[in-house]
């Protein structure tokens, strides 16, 4: 490439490098969905948080030029992200779940649960028809295929009163939790345990269990896009139907919760399955704005119904 047509000579400021990158990556044909749907949101988390800007506020920054070791910077990782097909978060080693950032790489899929959602919205956050009257009295929380950390750390803000328990099969992913937790300050409140789920824990009880647990299914795992391959398939491979690690969750969960507890548990789209096999559970399918009838409650006075 030549000074003439490179384009981190031609393109100025960031309005530039924005259009230049959408007309790239929908060219590409990318795949989204780690923390992003569509190309205008890839190319805006790229170029914000490689410059150190706010990530959820592009405008006022558009018509900033860029200084030259910038604008080579952007146009690499548009190239990089193109040519390698990995998501934006393992170019930048960062991912946001309700603002919150935390450290990703290769060890982990890239954060992204409903769960993060619903912890802080007014189903667990006290008042009338809460499934939690006061997060104030939740003394004990587990994150179960904790992956990142990242649902235990959000855990540890949305109930400040809890100790948090979270476990992993992979010794990678605990290794990653553990840099963020304590980049997050949190390590007197939360402690990891590498294991396979409630197996490291003893007989521990909890008020509450939160799981986004693997569970892509066999067919869909075939066809993922190239952006996933680069994930751990332990993180995401659910078995044939997608539920083989839910199951095992759900019968082991009345023997580790408190009175008075619950659990919560992202599944993905297999709630007709779950609910034809377990008629008996009374799950409570909850939405996000962005989600329906993926991640469920129980408490755990409904398992003995």
């Amino acid at each position: 490439m030549t000074a003439d047509n490179d384009p981190a000579n031609g393109l100025l400021t960031l309005r530039d490098f924005l259009r230049f990158a959408i007309t790239r990556f929908d060219a590409a044909k990318l795949a989204y969905g780690h923390g992003t749907a569509n190309a205008l949101d890839e190319a805006a988390f790229i170029l914000l948080e490689a410059l150190h800007l706010p990530i959820d506020n592009l405008d006022p920054f558009l018509d900033a030029r860029l200084l030259p070791q910038e604008r080579r910077r952007l146009v690499d990782l548009i190239d990089t992200r193109i040519s390698t097909r990995k998501p934006a978060s393992y170019l930048l080693n960062k991912a946001y779940i309700r603002g919150v950032p935390f450290y990703v790489d290769e060890r982990v899929i890239v954060p992204r649960s409903f769960i993060g959602d619903l912890l802080f919205s007014g189903l667990f956050g006290g008042g009338e028809g809460a499934l939690v009257s006061d997060p104030d009295d939740i003394g004990s929380v587990l994150d179960l295929c904790t992956g990142s950390g990242c649902l235990a750390i959000l855990a540890a803000q949305a109930f400040p009163n809890a100790q948090i328990d979270a476990v992993d099969l992979s010794p990678d992913a605990i290794e990653v939790a553990r840099r963020n937790v304590k980049e997050a300050n949190l390590e007197a409140r939360i402690e990891l345990f590498q294991g396979d789920l409630f197996a490291p824990l003893g007989k521990r009880r909890y008020d509450l269990i939160l799981t986004n647990p693997p569970y892509v299914d066999a067919q869909a795992m075939a066809a993922l896009p190239p952006e996933y391959e680069h994930e751990p398939k332990m993180a995401l491979a659910g078995g044939p139907d997608g539920l083989d690690i839910v199951r095992h969750i759900l019968r082991e969960a009345p023997k580790r919760l408190h009175d008075g507890g619950g659990l919560l548990c992202e599944i993905g789209t297999g709630r007709e399955i779950l609910d034809a096999e377990f008629p008996e559970l009374p799950l409570m399918w909850l939405d996000t704005e962005n989600s329906d009838g993926e991640v469920f409650w129980i408490a755990a006075a409904d398992f003995s119904c």
